[in-house]
């Protein structure tokens, strides 16, 4: 960590039990979740609010990626408002997807030229960026918000987007030009349901659309009736309408006055993520994204989904006798990332008593030796391998040295005992007061 990282770092502390794994990030502010499946892994891609924050004040998005729908790796902020030399404000609700090796990410922000919301389309080779401003303008400006990107099964893409009207264009296979013009889709009560107490907004529509088709029905699913706001959906015979509405997705709850849907189907089985305000601190301006396990009714709608603490079971295991990210993480307590200086995130700001969560582990036959990738300015403090809970049973514990900086790193090993099975592991970070160290990496070694 920087200086200036530690005179500016804020964390989030934590009282949660150790057994809640909703919200999936804790030591940052995420909203409006956009997942995209990609070669085995969930790549979500999120909104930041600002900590403390009393509006929507968003200056960066975030990526981040799971293998199994527990743990999920912080890949930091691949894309700002900076990105875009047009834009001035608002890093609001965004979605990415992949076409042909490149991927891009629509998102809405507020234009200089004329203080309205525009879509801007960030462009990178990796899912997790950096991204560059493909165009180097707007690619649609209509003064709206929240854009959805669906590719059809016969190559066509569209964008939808819109508050407080939907509208949607048809992109080219460039996926940064479109054909034809903006087209506006009717917001009819028989396809968006029927709001009460509002002559100038007649349906539920809101905005936050998440376009998608599955077994060639298409579905619009989005943030109903201000405010507060819950999930509905209707569906579609085709990509553009029309459109019934089908009911209820998640009901108002979560502290969160706003919420914002992403599905996607990963290993088998479906997801749906939203954000609310579960976090210490948290709110309507203050979110968090969190994801639920759901199944699809035999006629294709989709059933009530509550929010819960807990969040979905493991979709795999997690292999610890390979390299494994310290930025991977099912429930951490008290820490922070940052940029590492060999690449990638690692932990930082730990104090004594801050922990990681990792779940679902496969030991198998069981381990006999732990390495970590550590750097530090002060000596005597230690990474404890514990099963069972922070303050469980005591596997082992690895001392970390003085290595003369915070990105000064080197690897310490040692042995531990009494990890067999699959089971959940905890890090526990102990020493005295102040900054102990930073975490990159860590890795088991044994037999499997």
């Amino acid at each position: 960590m920087t200086r200036l990282a530690l005179a500016v770092g804020v964390v989030l502390t934590l009282a949660a039990p150790a057994h809640a794994d909703n919200p999936i990030v804790q030591h940052v502010y995420t909203a409006d979740p956009a997942p995209l499946v990609h070669n085995g892994r969930v790549y979500l891609y999120t909104g930041h609010d600002e900590d403390g924050s009393t509006w929507f004040t968003m200056k960066d998005w975030r990526v981040w990626s799971s293998a199994d729908m527990v743990n999920w790796t912080d890949h930091g902020s691949p894309m700002s408002l900076n990105t875009f030399s047009w834009a001035k404000q608002d890093a609001w609700a965004g979605q990415a997807v992949e076409r042909n090796g490149k991927f891009y990410w629509y998102v809405p922000v507020v234009t200089k030229a004329t203080g309205r919301p525009a879509i801007g389309v960030g462009v990178s080779d990796s899912p997790t960026g950096p991204f560059r401003d493909a165009l180097g303008r707007p690619l649609v400006e209509n003064g709206e918000i929240d854009p959805t990107v669906m590719i059809d099964d016969n190559g066509q893409a569209y964008l939808y987007w819109g508050n407080p009207n939907l509208s949607y264009v048809r992109l080219n296979t460039d996926m940064i030009s479109y054909s034809g013009g903006i087209t506006r889709i009717p917001l009819t009560t028989a396809g968006f349901g029927t709001r009460t107490g509002d002559a100038n907004r007649p349906t539920l529509y809101e905005e936050g659309p998440w376009v998608y088709k599955r077994n060639g029905l298409y579905y619009n699913v989005f943030a109903a009736k201000c405010c507060s706001e819950f999930i509905a959906y209707s569906t579609s015979p085709g990509p553009t309408g029309p459109w019934t509405y089908r009911g209820t997705v998640m009901p108002t709850q979560g502290s969160s006055f706003t919420n914002h849907p992403g599905i996607v189907d990963f290993k088998g089985s479906s997801y749906f993520f939203y954000h609310n305000g579960a976090l210490p601190g948290g709110g309507g301006f203050t979110r968090s994204v969190a994801v639920e396990k759901f199944s699809y009714n035999a006629d294709g709608t989709i059933p009530t989904i509550n929010m819960t603490t807990t969040g979905p079971p493991a979709a795999d295991t997690l292999n610890p006798y390979v390299r494994q990210e310290a930025e991977t993480i099912a429930w951490g307590s008290g820490i922070e990332t940052e940029a590492a200086s060999e690449g990638g995130m690692n932990v930082g700001f730990i104090n004594n008593g801050d922990y990681i969560k990792v779940k679902n582990v496969a030991f198998g036959g069981g381990a006999t030796t732990f390495s970590a990738r550590v750097a530090s300015t002060v000596a005597g403090s230690s990474v404890e391998v514990r099963t069972g809970g922070p303050n469980g049973t005591l596997a082992g514990r690895c001392t970390v040295p003085n290595t003369g900086g915070w990105q000064n790193w080197t690897t310490v090993s040692c042995g531990v005992s009494g990890l067999t099975g699959t089971q959940d592991l905890y890090l526990r970070f102990s020493g005295g007061s102040g900054y102990l160290f930073n975490l990159n990496w860590w890795q088991f070694g044994g037999a499997r």
